[in-house]
């Protein structure tokens, strides 16, 4: 698994993450977030590397219930359903020396503000807040934003 594919979802979101919640077919991840629901729409790298995991996964565990779009060898099988750890993500990923997925969704974020300025491209992507879309926007192109003197 490689980062690029996580990296615009907070850790803890793509962890508990359900497999019923991927539609290859549209090309959408729903994340769960309390009681509401965010629609991210997946970029070709993403959306085959999530096709290559379903093939995976099913050829490993042909016979695992475990609702979670992402197993391990041990919850797999589990009968208590158990989300993959913590630990386990930060273990199986390739993240260079110091970097977090947490400070990776963050250049991820930053990165895409530079390239378009858009905060409801932000928005949409990330499932972040109006608030949050423009504090990027902001860092990215202070000079749009800057408050004109009264």
């Amino acid at each position: 698994m490689q980062a690029s594919w996580l990296n615009p979802v907070p850790a803890s979101e793509i962890r508990t993450a359900l497999a019923a919640d991927l539609n290859l077919a549209r090309g959408t991840l729903v994340l769960r977030r309390g009681m509401r629901r965010h629609t991210l729409y997946l970029e070709e790298l993403t959306h085959r590397l999530a096709a290559d995991w379903f093939t995976y996964r099913h050829r490993r565990w042909p016979t695992s219930v475990n609702p979670h779009l992402l197993v391990t060898q041990k919850t797999a099988l589990d009968p208590d359903h158990p989300a993959v750890g913590r630990i386990t993500m930060q273990l199986n990923l390739i993240l260079p020396k110091g970097q977090t997925l947490d400070r990776l969704r963050q250049d991820r974020i930053l990165d895409e503000a530079f390239a378009t300025g858009d905060p409801f491209k932000l928005m949409r992507l990330f499932g972040i807040t109006e608030a949050t879309a423009m504090r990027y926007v902001t860092t990215a192109y202070p000079e749009r934003c800057a408050k004109l003197p009264r």
